[in-house]
């Protein structure tokens, strides 16, 4: 027996079950390797279906061009498809992805266009406009827009939701997977319920991700987005793709715990896979620690492959200067507050007050950066060098309201933020972030406080 194409290898990977991450912990727990695939990822599936319900539809014509914006592996999965089919590919994709994602699809052919992360999904420099964009300007081209298209559900309940029925002959009663497009997981789900009304599902989420407060309180809360380093999962929108009534319950994880257990599959599995696999893994565990019972049976989607991070968690260099490895008394956005102790008063300043008055409360109080507020929205910032530089060529900037001349307001970050992410997010021409804490009060970090808690002081 032979395949015709690289695209029918797809599917049919295997089930294993943990022997070691999880002992301890009751019940049977068992992942679904999605690196089987031929593009060594679970997105080969929906990237096939959305491709061949395009050609149905007569969205995708011969000799068309796929446009997608894509963390890496989606992107792959298109690729061969377009190899087999003869399309050609164009991708954006977010500057936080790993190197070795860009790398691989442009050796299949794809041209790749890198994006800034931290910018809103509506932002014309995001990797989802970029990719509207060049569909709208590109004749004869196709946007997947795998986070709205319901191909990609279909795939997983057409599919992946098939095989673990049969793989675990109906014995499954829980099923958990990262969140990102939701895909995966709504489509797994539906088909698991369908013929199961009681399997449980578990989304896994990120720090710095909507899902989880919008799945609890029907709020999409902006105050929840921060950058994080984790790839694959949380978001920042809500895709079509994300049916909120096939997740009974999310959990969150860090982007060290993460990355920590995905090092621990290769280890102690012999599963080398990707970080999302590992969010994906630490997360169900604890779940599974308080809710699973002995007769239980849990499966898990460990989405793709180890060598998409070589540079990042299989990176010894790397996880220590992120301070994976080792505890730091200033690990995270959090550890700093605690070190201020409340003892860090919060000055801000409206937009409507004068200048003057803006740089007399810095002098008072010695403070480089200000918040400025209208109401109880931060809607802009001031620095003291910007603001000199700007008084010395217009003595009458004084007189002026702090409104006319604000910068844009520090980004908030999550109080579970790790120093890396802080201190990428204040190079990036920002001076100073904002952190809330639990009690959801607001505070400011400046460069000097990362310097310092870098220093261990």
């Amino acid at each position: 027996m032979y395949y015709n194409s690289i695209i029918e290898s797809i599917g049919n990977t295997p089930l294993i079950k943990l022997n070691n991450v999880n002992k301890g912990i009751k019940g049977t727990i068992l992942v679904k390797v999605e690196y089987f695939n031929p593009g060594n990822s679970m997105k080969d599936r929906m990237a096939l279906k959305m491709i061949e319900d395009a050609e149905k539809e007569g969205k995708l014509k011969p000799g068309g061009t796929i446009i997608e914006g894509t963390s890496g592996n989606t992107g792959m999965g298109l690729a061969l498809a377009a190899i087999s089919k003869g399309y050609k590919c164009i991708f954006t994709l977010s500057d936080k992805q790993s190197q070795e994602k860009i790398n691989i699809l442009r050796a299949v052919g794809a041209e790749v266009i890198v994006c800034p992360t931290n910018v809103p999904p509506t932002d014309p420099r995001s990797y989802y406009s970029v990719a509207r964009k060049l569909n709208q300007e590109i004749e004869n081209s196709f946007y997947p827009n795998q986070y709205d298209n319901l191909s990609n559900t279909a795939a997983h309940y057409e599919t992946t939701g098939p095989e673990i029925w049969e793989q675990t002959e109906g014995k499954i009663t829980h099923y958990a997977a990262g969140v990102g497009t939701g895909g995966s997981i709504c489509g797994v789900s539906k088909y698991l319920k369908e013929r199961k009304p009681g399997v449980v599902t578990v989304g896994v989420d990120t720090y710095g991700s909507v899902f989880k407060k919008y799945k609890e309180t029907g709020i999409f809360d902006e105050k929840e987005i921060y950058p994080y380093l984790t790839e694959g999962i949380g978001e920042d929108i809500l895709p079509k793709n994300v049916d909120f009534d096939l997740i009974d319950e999310f959990i969150k994880v860090t982007d060290k715990d993460g990355a920590i257990m995905t090092r621990r599959l290769a280890r102690e599995e012999g599963l080398f896979v990707g970080w999302s696999s590992g969010s994906a893994v630490h997360g169900a565990l604890e779940w599974a620690k308080r809710e699973l019972k002995e007769e239980d049976m849990m499966v898990i989607i460990l989405p793709d492959h180890g060598t998409r991070y070589l540079n990042k968690v299989y990176n010894d260099n790397w996880m220590r200067d992120h301070g994976f490895f080792e505890s730091r008394e200033f690990a995270t956005a959090g550890d700093i507050l605690k070190r201020q102790n409340g003892d860090s008063k919060l000055f801000t300043i409206d937009k409507s007050a004068k200048v003057e008055e803006a740089i007399r409360l810095m002098n008072k109080n010695g403070i480089s950066q200000l918040p400025v507020t209208e109401g109880n929205e931060f809607v802009g910032s001031l620095v003291d060098t910007k603001i000199l530089s700007r008084f010395i060529e217009e003595p009458s900037l004084r007189e002026k309201e702090v409104g006319e001349v604000m910068d844009p307001p520090f980004q908030f970050v999550s109080i579970n933020n790790t120093l890396d992410v802080l201190s990428s997010v204040l190079k990036q021409k920002n001076q100073a972030v904002m952190v809330r804490d639990e009690q959801d009060k607001p505070h400011i970090i400046t460069q000097h406080d990362i310097l310092m808690a870098m220093m261990g002081n």
